[in-house]
């Protein structure tokens, strides 16, 4: 007969359908990508498992789950920098969310306006300095999104998409 734990099963009260959609790390984690709702600027990365989605969906506030402490913290409780929830949407593989905000002040446990800002760039070679043309882009290899009939026609996972999973 199996040892029993004594250590406390956390229970969630995610959406069952929402929770199916996941696709979690060994530790039951799905990284959580924070994005300035109106400015789209992208914020932060946190780490949230079922009980803390279920908690940013229920209660307007980004809740996360924190690695090294293995415990939740909502953003902003003890810096007063707070996430407002504005949406929550799930990538097409269920391996990422994208969590759209109305951030007060800094994201950034630095300090800074986020994460990404006392990290640094990296260097990374630019393609082309100029913006790109028609010509950088023949006809047979993209799609106008613009309109709903094509938007419906490319839609990833159809038989006629140009795109496909990874």
């Amino acid at each position: 007969m199996p040892a029993q734990s004594s250590a406390p099963v956390p229970t969630s009260t995610l959406d069952p359908e929402i929770a199916a959609r996941l696709k979690r790390d060994p530790a039951g984690l799905v990284a959580a990508i924070v994005q300035q709702h109106d400015t789209r600027e992208v914020l932060m990365l946190g780490w949230m498992d079922d009980e803390a989605l279920s908690r940013t969906l229920t209660e307007g506030r980004v809740t996360f789950y924190s690695r090294s402490r293995q415990e939740y913290w909502r953003k902003g409780d003890t810096s007063g920098h707070v996430q407002w929830v504005r949406s929550v949407s799930i990538d097409c593989d269920g391996d990422a969310l994208l969590v759209e905000v109305d951030q007060v002040g800094a994201a950034c446990h630095t300090g800074e306006r986020t994460c990404f800002i006392s990290g640094g760039d990296l260097g990374a070679v630019v393609a082309g300095a100029a913006e790109p043309t028609a010509a950088d882009h023949p006809a047979d290899h993209t799609t106008d999104l613009s309109t709903p009939a094509a938007a419906e026609q490319a839609a990833p996972g159809r038989p006629d998409s140009k795109e496909t999973s990874a």
